[in-house]
């Protein structure tokens, strides 16, 4: 029997199994949710065992399925959240919780680093836009100063990846992707940025020897496999952050591609072969899950909006789920079809917590503009839809700008479930879309088409995504509401600076 390649995809509040063949057919998968800890504001934390024993549940959760029996995998790969740190002792023990790449309590330290060091230099080193809290440069910082006892004892320094690549192999090693969002390394020399190390009081000797995604790290410790019910002998890979995992789940490897994915945020990525800089400085650059290539990477609030809005104003879609198992979000599709291309000019702004890239407004609010007495239900569900669609298009625009010419969109996360919102996004854009078999599991077949690589089971990434990853459907943008959609956008985009001024002054009424 051929190999079996694990992929496991460790997100934010859950973590996801799944189990693939060397031609992309899902044996089994499972899923762990886990909560986090929140005891003040912008503080997220989680215990660092949680991972490790998420792992562990859904490897338990597959076999006892019958799906596939643990013992016929013989290579591990992983998508992993960016920017969740952890700090370790001499004897590779935590010494405090994991910080969470939510975080964002090191507001203080990242004004010291932007004094010291500038935006414009950050971006040129990392490719970072600005010095920012959630960034792990900041919160190494606030543990040194907030924490002197704990951070005494720290001998290692470690992004979530490194950790469990250490549990399983016992080597400490990190990877480029998600290294590339720290501050503290150098995404021209893919080397650590000693003179932020300096600054920050961070030792050298605590991070980790850098590797590439998609790398072979070892054999599984007999410890870990046995835990895990594991054979001896399972290669363990480095992966890549799980937004680029997805973009390689989905075939998005190559320039002139574009991936979105619409979970509870809106996340995209396009890859390009060289470093290439944004000109205007909106929009952040990530190294990508093939060695020596990059991309451009964002994300803001996504699917939460229509989930805000279900939850809050459409009980009877809620309560007719209940009663007869239909989706509720179906329910809501198909009130969208009633409306016209447009919304009849209703236009939703969806920054329910703030705008990221390209159109950086921490203070961004959502609004419903152009409400009249004609307007429905179905229309402020639209609208939300067709917000999304927007924002889509300006990250296109942004890459356009930096000579990046996209063609095609792969898309994936919940949003793509939908016929009519995959539709509107081909609309707005007016270019094809495309939906894979596993774009549900996309970063978990990412981090098994590295691993496959990494291990010779696939010659290069491109000939993995050849066999692995199949197209199941596309959606073709309708010319005429196309005409519609870009007077929308227009529009869209006029609303979002019209307001810059107003949500600057509602933040600095706030206590």
């Amino acid at each position: 029997m051929a190999t079996l390649i694990l992929g496991i995809d460790i997100g934010t509040t859950s973590l996801k199994t799944a189990v693939f063949t060397d031609r992309g057919e899902k044996v089994s998968s499972a899923i762990k949710e886990y909560s986090l800890l929140t005891p003040e504001l912008n503080v997220v934390e989680a215990p660092c065992g949680v991972y490790m024993d998420s792992i562990q549940a859904c490897l338990k959760s597959m076999e006892q399925s019958g799906d596939v029996c643990l013992k016929e995998i013989g290579v591990i790969g992983f998508s992993v959240q960016s920017e969740t740190l952890l700090f370790l002792d001499g004897g590779a023990r935590p010494v405090r919780n994991a910080i969470v790449w939510m975080d964002n309590r090191a507001g203080e330290q990242a004004k010291r680093l932007k004094a010291r060091f500038g935006d414009e230099l950050c971006y040129q080193v990392t490719g970072q836009v600005s010095f920012e809290a959630c960034w792990p440069a900041a919160k190494v910082m606030w543990v040194r100063e907030h924490e002197p006892q704990v951070y005494e004892k720290v001998r290692h320094i470690l992004l979530l990846e490194d950790y469990i690549l250490y549990l399983l192999t016992g080597r400490f090693v990190s990877e480029c992707s998600l290294l590339s969002s720290t501050e503290y390394w150098d995404i021209r020399t893919k080397d650590y940025w000693q003179e932020l190390l300096d600054f920050a009081g961070i030792d050298r000797a605590w991070l980790p020897e850098v590797i590439e995604p998609g790398q072979l790290v070892g054999a599984i410790l007999p410890e870990a496999a046995r835990s895990l019910g594991l054979s001896p002998g399972v290669q363990v890979c480095s992966g890549c952050m799980d937004q680029a995992a997805a973009a390689v789940g989905v075939g998005n490897i190559q320039p002139g591609m574009f991936s979105e994915n619409i979970g509870a945020s809106l996340a995209v990525c396009a890859p390009t072969k060289t470093l290439t800089y944004d000109p205007n400085r909106q929009m952040p650059i990530h190294y990508f899950a093939i060695p020596d290539t990059y991309m451009m990477h964002t994300f803001t609030t996504g699917g939460m909006c229509l989930r805000w809005f279900r939850d809050n104003f459409c009980q009877r879609e809620l309560h007719m789920q209940e009663a007869t198992g239909l989706d509720s979000y179906h329910l809501m599709d198909l009130q969208a079809l009633t409306v016209s291309p447009g919304s009849d000019g209703l236009i939703a702004l969806p920054h329910l917590q703030g705008a990221m890239a390209p159109d950086v407004d921490l203070n961004a609010k959502g609004v419903f503009y152009g409400a009249t007495l004609k307007h429905t239900k179905a229309h402020f569900i639209r609208s939300i839809m067709e917000s999304l669609g927007y924002i889509i298009c300006r990250n296109l625009e942004s890459v356009a700008e930096m000579g990046l010419d996209i063609q095609q969109i792969r898309t994936m996360g919940g949003g793509s479930k939908s016929d009519i919102w995959n539709q509107i996004k081909a609309d707005i854009t007016g270019r094809t879309l495309r939906i894979t078999g596993c774009s549900q599991d996309a970063a978990c077949l990412g981090a098994a088409i590295l691993a496959g690589v990494a291990v010779g089971i696939f010659e290069s990434v491109g000939s993995a995504v050849s066999s692995m990853v199949r197209l199941e459907k596309s959606y073709q943008p309708n010319p005429a509401n196309h005409l519609v959609y870009r007077r929308q956008y227009e529009k869209y985009k006029l609303l979002f600076a019209s307001l810059s001024a107003l949500f600057e002054l509602d933040a600095a009424e706030q206590p």
